[in-house]
């Protein structure tokens, strides 16, 4: 009976927990898609707000996730579908196949993100001047570009995300602050994207931090990676390690108030 009243009560404290986060879909406007805004119902005054973009895999329960996690640690968060379509893949030729037609597209891309920032812009919220984007795999190189483009941002994190550029950053492109993490055992993003990007990073006079997990592979964040690994023969795999100090650090970037020039 002990028993049965402590799973009672933790199943309520677990409801009590989720009923803070309201969950709602919302739609950007000109058909360009589609997207999740999360709120914390015990946020009182406004905060930093973030924009999430999904893995290649397309907006499914992880970036859902991610985005929720960043509604309970009190800021509102809109993870968007960058396909615009609701295309959730389960394949990796799926997944690749949807990125690529993504990305054949930049013009859509670029519009879809501006219609989100857009929308984030006008919650109430949302303080003025604290928005920000992040994004993994797919969603870490799209939030770095926009970063490049000079997209009007307080900062942009990256993880595991593509780090090089055909069309890199010059002197005085990048307004935001840049995170970018990494695996140091991740094939997908090899060790000349790192210091390429660094290099351009430099070159390109960004405040930006890089983080480098050593023997960490691609989708370190995902806890499914592993499955994925095993079912594909994937180089990919979760890390407790590198994902707990990846979000540390992400959540002290967002809270960081740079001193005014």
């Amino acid at each position: 009976m002990k028993r049965l009243l402590l799973l009672v009560s933790l199943f309520m404290m677990s409801q009590t927990a989720f009923s803070d986060i309201i969950e709602t879909q919302v739609t950007l406007p000109d058909d360009l898609g589609t997207g999740v805004m999360y709120l914390n119902d015990k946020q009182k005054k406004p905060g930093p707000g973030v924009i999430v973009i999904h893995e290649w895999w397309g907006l499914n329960d992880y970036a859902r996730d991610r985005a929720r996690m960043l509604a309970r640690a009190g800021y509102t968060a809109l993870a968007v579908d960058m396909y615009g379509t609701g295309k959730v893949a389960t394949h990796p030729k799926d997944a690749e196949a949807f990125m690529k037609s993504a990305m054949a597209e930049p013009e859509k891309m670029n519009a879809r993100f501006e219609a989100a920032r857009k929308m984030m812009l006008k919650q109430q919220q949302v303080e003025a001047g604290r928005l920000f984007a992040i994004g993994y795999c797919f969603g870490g190189g799209v939030v770095l570009n926009q970063a490049r483009m000079g997209t009007d941002l307080a900062g942009v994190a990256s993880f595991h995300g593509t780090l090089g550029t055909d069309t890199p950053a010059k002197q005085g492109d990048i307004k935001a602050r840049i995170l970018a993490a990494t695996g140091q055992a991740d094939p997908m993003i090899p060790a000349e994207q790192v210091t390429g990007f660094v290099k351009e990073m430099t070159e390109a006079g960004a405040d930006f931090q890089l983080l480098s997990f050593p023997g960490v592979k691609h989708s370190f964040t995902n806890p499914k990676a592993d499955a994925v690994a095993e079912r594909f023969d994937m180089p990919v795999g979760y890390d407790a390690h590198a994902d707990q100090v990846s979000w540390k650090a992400l959540v002290d970037f967002i809270e960081h108030k740079p001193h005014a020039k």
